[in-house]
C-alpha cells in the first residue's frame, strides 16, 4: 500500500473519530444548555447525570473507533492518533520516515472533523458545545491533568499492543476491544480532563474554537505530553513483557 493511500486513510479515519466523538459531546452540551447543574463539576442531564452522559459520549467514540479500525485498519493500521504512531516508532514497529506524514494526516483529519461539524451545526457547536474540546475540569491542576491523560493513554496503548500489534492476538477482535477500551476510559476520566488520549483529537476542536474566538491553547501541552508519555511507556512495557 502506497504512503499516499495510507496518508489518505489516516486523514479519513481521524476525521471520522473527531466528527462523531467530540460531536457527541457537543450535542450533549447543547441538549443540556440552560439546565440547572448540581455543581460546576457536573455537566450532566437526565436521571444518571454526568455519568450517563459520559457513557453515551464514550460509546460514540467506541463505535467510531471500531468502524475506523474495521474499515481502514488494513490500509494504514488505523493509528488515528499521533501518540500511537510515536509509540510504535519508539519500539521499532513503525518506520521513522513515515512518522511525520502520519501525524500530519491525523491533524488534517482532526481539523476537517471539527470544521465540518461546525459547518453542520452552526456557531452554537462552538459557543455552547466548545466543539467537544478537552480541558481540565474545575479543581484539576495542570500536573494532575497530564498524569490522568498519561494513565488513560497507557491503558489504551497496552490494549492496542495486545490485540492489534502482537501477531499472536486472536484475529477479528481489535476494533471492538480497542473501541470499548476508549469508551470505558472516557466514562471514567471524561469529567477530569475530557479524556482526549490523542493530541489530534484535541487539536481539531481547538482549531475550530479559535476561529470562533475561543482560545484554549494554553491547555494543549497537557494533551500532547500526557498521551505521548503514556503510549510510549505502555509500548515499551508490553515489548518487555511479551518477549520470550
Amino acid at each position: 500500500m502506497t504512503l499516499a493511500k495510507r496518508f489518505t486513510a489516516e486523514v479519513v479515519g481521524t476525521f471520522i473519530l473527531v466528527f462523531f466523538g467530540p460531536g457527541a459531546a457537543v450535542i450533549t452540551l447543547m441538549i443540556a444548555n440552560g439546565a440547572d447543574k448540581p455543581n460546576e463539576f457536573n455537566i450532566g442531564i437526565g436521571a444518571l447525570g454526568g455519568l450517563g452522559d459520559w457513557f453515551a459520549i464514550g460509546m460514540a467514540f467506541a463505535l467510531a473507533i471500531a468502524a475506523v479500525i474495521y474499515s481502514l485498519g488494513r490500509i494504514s493500521g488505523a493509528h488515528i492518533n499521533p501518540a500511537v504512531t510515536i509509540a510504535l516508532w519508539s519500539i521499532g514497529r513503525f518506520p521513522g520516515r513515515e512518522v511525520v506524514p502520519y501525524i500530519v494526516a491525523q491533524f488534517i483529519g482532526a481539523a476537517l472533523g471539527s470544521l465540518l461539524f461546525l459547518a453542520c451545526v452552526g456557531p452554537a457547536a462552538a459557543t455552547v458545545g466548545g466543539l467537544g474540546a478537552t480541558a481540565p475540569f474545575p479543581g484539576i491542576g495542570y500536573g494532575q491533568a497530564i498524569l490522568t491523560e498519561a494513565i488513560g493513554t497507557f491503558l489504551l496503548m497496552l490494549v492496542i499492543m495486545g490485540v492489534a500489534v502482537d501477531e499472536r492476538a486472536p484475529p477479528g477482535f481489535a476494533g471492538l476491544v480497542i473501541g470499548l477500551t476508549v469508551g470505558g476510559i472516557i466514562t471514567t476520566i471524561g469529567n477530569i480532563t475530557g479524556s482526549s488520549l490523542n493530541p489530534a483529537r484535541t487539536f481539531g476542536p481547538y482549531l475550530g474554537d479559535s476561529l470562533m474566538g475561543i482560545n484554549l491553547w494554553q491547555y494543549f501541552p497537557i494533551y500532547v505530553i500526557g498521551p505521548i508519555v503514556g503510549a510510549v511507556a505502555a509500548a515499551w512495557l508490553y515489548n518487555y513483557l511479551a518477549k520470550e
